[in-house]
């Protein structure tokens, strides 16, 4: 699945956080010293919001271009030098694309966060009678228009490399096991597994994959901007005042609903796996049965049936105590913010702009702390592909199977 598209998988993946790891600690620490070293600059140590475009045009921003550039410069010329692999353009120099244009679009969000409160100060202004023109409103709406184009144009770009990037990959894994047919052939569901599950794998990967970078990179843009934002809210609900209230508790929620969510599905993945197995070896029957009268009678297929409905029914039952769990926390999740600022709120301590923006910041850095708790169906679907390549690359490999299928093919499916 991995080292038929990256060079070495483990130790690329290794590296790559690892390297990510000391950008960040470099980039937090001795960055502006260094950006200063080198020309860049003047930087202001508490700049103001810049509103619109100009935004991605600061001093802060040519010279975190600069830096990352040079990151992943290093980062790529090390691997396709010392590990070449026939796919490292994509997998290498893609991987570094991704990661650098996916926080590039979550900046975008922050160029609108920081839209945000002038914009809605301006609205309560006019809303408590003050003297507002249109032409105030028309700018900041034009404003607005000018980001949510590039956040269009940006996004279009990045979805056609990313398409291509999945494909790529899913076109390695296929001629990676078409190479070995003679040797898998006759491994049950061969067929099923290079075509069906390479192309779910890539199709699930092209979602979640995105997703996940997403998530990491909007909790990297904006945390800073949700920690200065708790300067606003002195104390929360229940738990007083303490340091980064904000922050604290979107992690705080976050965990909870992820320990939950994980708690409540731990079947589930196992579940999944198991019902492929079976629809495999109901489809596998019929297509036995159009060239083989012997096949596919009656008998053997209402119990091959049989098996396929016992294992929806199964999974229909843990779904529904799953559901409950998960769509009470997210219909909870809709008001928890507005909980959190209800003392400051009363206290009169935020104006309209100050809460849009707040409430803005906090909803993204949730949802990416919340990551596991929206793609958790998504996840476990990728794991039972990711099972089911597992063990037919074990069994290409005469090696063990796994768990789930070594309990298929004991017969044992348990609730």
């Amino acid at each position: 699945m991995f080292k038929s598209f990256f060079p070495s998988p483990k130790w690329f993946f290794t590296s790559l956080l690892l390297w990510s790891a000391v950008g960040i600690a470099v980039w937090y620490s001795v960055g502006d010293q260094l950006g200063l070293a080198l020309g860049f600059g003047p930087f202001e140590e508490d700049p103001a919001p810049v509103i619109g475009l100009g935004h991605f045009t600061t001093p802060e921003f040519m010279w975190f271009y600069a830096f990352v550039g040079f990151f992943f410069v290093i980062f790529a010329g090390a691997w396709m030098s010392l590990s070449r692999h026939p796919w490292q353009r994509w997998s290498v120099l893609g991987t570094c694309y991704i990661l650098f244009f996916t926080y590039y679009s979550v900046q975008v969000s922050v160029a609108i966060n920081n839209w945000y409160r002038p914009f809605y100060d301006l609205l309560q202004a006019a809303l408590g009678g003050e003297a507002v023109t249109i032409g105030q409103f028309v700018d900041y709406i034009v404003i607005f228009m000018q980001i949510a184009m590039m956040y269009v144009i940006l996004m279009v770009i990045n979805a056609f490399v990313v398409a291509h990037y999945i494909f790529r990959w899913r076109t390695s894994m296929t001629e990676y096991y078409s190479e070995l047919w003679p040797k898998v052939r006759h491994i049950e569901g061969a067929s099923q597994r290079i075509q069906e599950d390479t192309m779910r794998f890539a199709a699930i990967l092209k979602g979640l994959g995105t997703n996940i970078v997403d998530s990491v990179m909007t909790l990297i843009a904006f945390l800073p901007v949700l920690w200065g934002l708790s300067q606003y809210v002195t104390e929360l609900p229940i738990v007083g005042d303490i340091p980064a209230p904000l922050v604290v508790a979107a992690i705080f929620w976050a965990a909870f609903g992820t320990g939950i969510l994980a708690l409540a599905g731990i079947k589930l993945p196992g579940l999944e796996f198991q019902n492929q197995r079976v629809e495999a070896a109901y489809r596998k029957e019929l297509v036995y049965g159009e060239d083989n009268d012997e096949r596919a009678d009656p008998v053997s297929l209402r119990e091959l049936f049989g098996n396929v409905r016992k294992s929806y029914f199964r999974i229909y039952k843990h779904y529904t105590y799953f559901n409950m769990v998960r769509y009470s926390y997210l219909q909870a999740d809709n008001i928890f913010a507005l909980v959190l600022l209800l003392p400051s709120i009363v206290a009169g301590k935020l104006t309209l702009g100050i809460y849009s923006q707040i409430s803005s910041a906090f909803g993204q850095v949730s949802n990416s702390f919340q990551f596991l708790v929206n793609s958790w169906t998504t996840i476990i679907d990728l794991i039972s592909v990711y099972k089911r390549l597992a063990s037919f690359e074990a069994a290409m490999n005469d090696q063990p199977l796994v768990d789930e299928d070594q309990k298929f093919e004991a017969g044992v499916i348990r609730d």
